[in-house]
């Protein structure tokens, strides 16, 4: 249809039907987004069990809580406890109940704390936030330090952190890719036309996981969203670049550019095919996870390559034949002209022809040794270095850490069977690195009680964790207590545990759906094996690079959900520039023997797969404009893994081995 002198205005018109259906839902996406997943587990994790009973047991109104930090290193003046008291009368307003309860005072004598939930609907306390950070930076003493955290202050500078940063995402993806276009094709016009297609590919799948958000019940967060547009720009350029690559080459050859087009279309689906299949049912795999945020990124995701994968191989192709052999200008594909020569690759194939064997081992130990960098990093990114920059709710924790036990401000919540709460108590206030226990709290129908743990040290850190283990088994082993333990320290240390899980399930599915399409694909068993091994040694490598540079810009401490995450990404998507260039050798070893084959296929595709390997790292690299360090870890990492692949992995280490290995590369297959 898309190549068709008639059908391929049926095919646009389809086209502008789905924009203009989907395109208006897009829009709304951003309205149905859930955050909540991004710090959530399972409920069969213990935190969310205690957080279900406590909700049950304990019902309050969701409020959040407004935490004002008032401390001066000196000491407190009587200016300093004038202000807290004003502020207390000031904040009354805004406080559920119409009152503040009275100033914690730190041991020390440097600091106070006011804390209380605010009053009114989600929408009021919002509002509430901007009026309390004014009142508590107004009229501050000289030298006295103040912060507003908790929820409250979390919830407002997450926000404002944010603010705008969809379209700033949007804006430096598109800028840095339509550079890179820019520079590849040398023309004033043809760099628009992948984008655009790019870019309505990914409003059809915005549109199409607003439909499952609010009839299927699929959740979508902000990572899952400014990840599915980093996709559909990123692979759908991808795409294009490589079936455009065939579509010149097919111009030279064929005096007809709809015939020229179906060529080239025919030619480079089953690569293009291929790669989007392998990627999106990559991401499926996530579906097996139990994290949240990792589980509810594989459809989302999927959607996006889906929808790419269909507008790259109908909408783009209409386009360029639409527009004719003009697009190229002012280097225009000519009938019969003469191919420029592949200069710079034809001397990298001829180097690997060489000698292939030293080169592929070389290539090897290089990023062997780069895998010392993963030495540097570490699992578990702390509260306050969630953001890339100072905000005032961690301002505020750290002030609170310095002056009081470090889990003030989240303690662990203990729910047990009301008749032992004394015994549970007096367990929790045995416990190394609980630093205050709680009077026990009866619910309402007198079958539990809350019990507030206060820890010694910062709630997400190991030494907390450590406490937490301990706690755990302290007031289970009261009998008949069926205690739980729940809280923030909880959360990091079941976060933990179910990452962990999720790798060991996930890992192995990704590994055997990237086998089993390079398989169906190749036609052989020895290739994709020998592939797969060396995505995997990518993989390891661009942790070690990555490692070394998030280590130098101070964010070496991995949110736990990233490892798997850009593992998928790397997997997947390096593994595409691999598809391109052994699906293309596999059609010329068929023509001209084994080693020609292979080296003119590296030859004729390393500049267009470079360039989109190039174009690829781009994209994920504009993620580090988000100020959160997740999405900096997750862009940097990929970004390395994606020019490993294309420099190293697919140009010198995949082509090498497959000449050393010989014509045994293609078993059982005879080639």
């Amino acid at each position: 249809m898309p190549t068709g002198r008639r059908t391929k205005l049926l095919t646009l018109a389809l086209w502008v039907l789905i924009v203009g259906g989907l395109s208006p839902l897009a829009l709304k996406l951003t309205d149905v987004q859930n955050n909540d997943t991004l710090g959530s587990l399972p409920a069969s994790a213990e935190a969310s069990r205690a957080a279900a009973r406590e909700a049950a047991a304990f019902p309050q109104p969701d409020a959040l809580v407004a935490v004002a930090v008032y401390a001066r290193e000196s000491g407190l003046t009587a200016a300093d406890r004038a202000k807290v008291d004003a502020d207390r009368a000031a904040f009354a307003a805004y406080a559920r109940g119409g009152t503040v309860p009275e100033a914690a005072p730190a041991a020390d004598g440097r600091a106070l704390l006011l804390t209380f939930p605010l009053a009114g609907d989600d929408e009021r306390q919002s509002a509430a936030v901007a009026p309390i950070k004014q009142r508590l930076a107004a009229q501050v003493p000289d030298g006295l330090s103040t912060a507003l955290t908790g929820s409250a202050g979390a919830e407002d500078d997450f926000g404002e952190a944010f603010s705008g940063l969809d379209v700033t995402l949007l804006l430096a993806t598109v800028g840095a890719v339509a550079l890179l276009l820019l520079l590849t094709y040398r023309s004033p016009v043809l760099w628009l036309i992948p984008l655009l297609t790019a870019g309505i590919a990914s409003q059809c799948a915005g549109g199409v996981v607003y439909l499952l958000v609010r009839h299927t019940g699929l959740t979508v967060d902000l990572q899952s969203q400014n990840i599915m547009t980093i996709l559909s720009i990123g692979v759908g350029v991808d795409y294009a670049l490589l079936l455009i690559s065939r579509y010149r080459e097919e111009l030279r050859r064929h005096e007809d550019r709809h015939e020229a087009m179906a060529v080239a279309l025919r030619r480079s689906f089953p690569a293009i095919c291929a790669s989007a299949i392998t990627v999106a049912i990559g991401l499926l795999c996530l579906l097996a996870a139990d994290l949240p945020a990792t589980h509810g990124l594989g459809p989302v995701g999927a959607i996006a390559v889906v929808a790419t994968l269909a507008a790259m191989t109908t909408l783009l192709p209409a386009l360029l034949v639409l527009l004719g052999r003009w697009v190229f200008w002012p280097f225009i594909p000519r009938h019969g002209a003469v191919p420029a020569e592949h200069g710079s690759w034809s001397r990298i194939a001829g180097f690997v022809g060489t000698r292939p064997r030293i080169i592929w081992l070389a290539t090897a130990t290089a990023l062997a040794a780069l895998t010392i960098g993963i030495g540097q990093l570490s699992i578990g990114l702390p509260s306050d270095e969630t953001f890339t920059k100072e905000v005032g709710s961690i301002t505020g924790q750290r002030l609170i850490e310095r002056h009081y036990p470090g889990g003030t401000l989240a303690p662990a919540v203990i729910t047990a069977s009301a008749g032992t709460a004394s015994p549970v108590a007096d367990a929790a206030r045995s416990v190394t690195g609980v630093a205050r226990v709680g009077e026990p709290e009866r619910s309402a129908d007198g079958r539990w009680v809350r019990i507030e743990a206060t820890l010694t040290s910062e709630p997400t850190g190991p030494e907390a964790v450590r406490t937490l283990e301990r706690l755990r088994a302290a007031v289970r082993s009261v009998p008949g207590s069926q205690a739980l333990v729940g809280g923030d320290t909880a959360l990091e240390a079941d976060g933990d545990a179910v990452t962990s899980r999720d790798n060991r399930v996930v890992v192995p599915l990704v590994l055997a759906v990237v086998l089993l399409v390079l398989v169906v694909l190749l036609r052989a068993l020895v290739a994709p094996l020998v592939l797969l091994a060396s995505v995997i040694l990518s993989y390891a490598a661009a942790l070690g690079g990555a490692g070394l540079i998030l280590d130098a810009i101070g964010h070496p401490r991995l949110w736990s959900a990233v490892p798997l995450q850009t593992f998928l990404f790397i997997v997947a998507l390096g593994v595409d520039y691999t598809i391109f260039l052994m699906t293309r050798a596999r059609e010329e070893t068929t023509r001209l023997g084994h080693r020609p084959g292979v080296l003119r296929a590296l030859t004729v595709t390393g500049g267009v797969i470079t360039s989109a390997g190039v174009v690829l790292a781009a994209t994920f690299a504009a993620l580090t404009v988000l100020p959160m360090v997740p999405s900096v870890q997750i862009g940097v990492i990929v970004c390395a893994g994606v020019l490993i692949d294309t420099l190293l992995v697919r140009s010198l280490l995949v082509p090498a081995l497959t000449l050393h290995i010989g014509r045994r590369a293609w078993w059982p297959a005879t080639t």
